[in-house]
């Protein structure tokens, strides 16, 4: 088993310690906060162990999980790959390309391996599509959220865009030709509601808009590719997968059969894949301790955590 510690023991530090405590492949090893009373509470009421610095835990441990605000990802795992720590490290992966590069050099130089936590990978409805997503063309999401202060920190391209600017970048096999985007600041000093459009060399075009400021919560995302649309609902856990191909001579009275103005007819099917339910961040860390045990590239990689910040600090900067 691995020794695993967590900086941050926040709101999801805490999750990120059960699940570790209750995996057969880590050893919670214990965690590290910077505010010593929530530590002191934290410590208290579930029983892991507190240490009272950064360097400490890091000696105590074969993986160092980092929880903590986006500001500080750098500092935290610099100290741990200069360690010869693994890191697994919460999205964005930190606050700027530049230091993102700069963990990917380190890790290099030290042997190591680090994962980054856009744990929407892991979502079971995107995992029962993905394989299914070929050569879309164009791409549309939504993720609205209601107000909470936590998060808040960041524009809300960070905060919750970036979920979705990982998937697409995973599934879209072309570089990005262009971006365009707004923001409002409703609330907070950085801009809450947000749209973007990304153009990819390959013609793919993907419309972004997410809100934190929202009355409901929604995470979609429609995929549309030759002879297919598919939709994930990434809040509810379900997906639809709606295929056409050419109708057969003589259709059935209850096959869906399409007529376009060229006089081709296309039957449309639905091809909706079972889905398996899991615990998405639990999957994460244990495929990273796979990816440790068994010397190979974990699946969400630093390499992705970096180009996913490029894309969002592109649209930020167009604010």
């Amino acid at each position: 088993m691995l020794k695993a510690g967590v900086l941050g023991a926040g709101h999801l530090g805490k999750i990120h310690l059960r699940l570790l405590n209750q995996s057969k492949k880590y050893e919670l090893v214990g965690f590290y906060d910077a505010d010593a009373e929530n530590a002191k509470r934290v410590e208290e009421e579930f029983g892991y162990k507190y240490f009272d610095s950064i360097d400490a835990l890091i000696e105590a441990v074969d993986v160092v999980d980092i929880v903590t605000p986006t500001l500080s990802h750098y500092e935290c795992a610099k100290q741990a790959i200069k360690k010869g720590k693994h890191i697994f490290i919460e999205k964005p992966i930190t606050n700027t390309v530049e230091e993102a590069e700069a963990i990917r050099t380190l890790v290099a130089e030290h042997g190591v391996k680090g994962q980054v936590g856009h744990v929407e990978r892991f979502n079971p409805a995107f995992i029962a599509v993905k394989d299914k997503i070929v050569n879309p063309m164009f791409i549309e999401t939504h993720r609205l959220a209601e107000f909470n202060p936590r998060g808040t920190d960041v524009p809300v391209v960070l905060d919750l865009m970036i979920h979705d600017i990982d998937i697409i970048l995973s599934v879209v096999q072309s570089p990005v030709k262009h971006v365009s985007a707004s923001g409002v600041s409703v609330v907070s000093e950085t801009p809450d509601i947000a749209n973007a459009r990304i153009e990819f060399k390959n013609g793919c075009v993907a419309n972004l808009t997410a809100s934190r400021i929202s009355l409901k919560n929604m995470r979609k995302t429609r995929f549309f590719q030759k002879d297919a649309y598919i939709s994930v609902d990434f809040l509810e856990k379900k997906c639809e997968v709606v295929k056409m191909k050419d109708a057969p001579e003589n259709p059935g009275d209850f096959d869906m059969i399409l007529q376009n103005a060229e006089g081709v007819k296309k039957q449309i099917y639905f091809d909706n894949p079972e889905i398996a339910g899991n615990n998405a961040i639990l999957d994460e860390l244990e495929t990273f301790a796979d990816a440790i045990n068994n010397n190979t590239k974990p699946i969400v990689t630093l390499h992705d955590g970096t180009e996913a910040l490029r894309v969002a600090s592109m649209i930020i900067n167009q604010f």
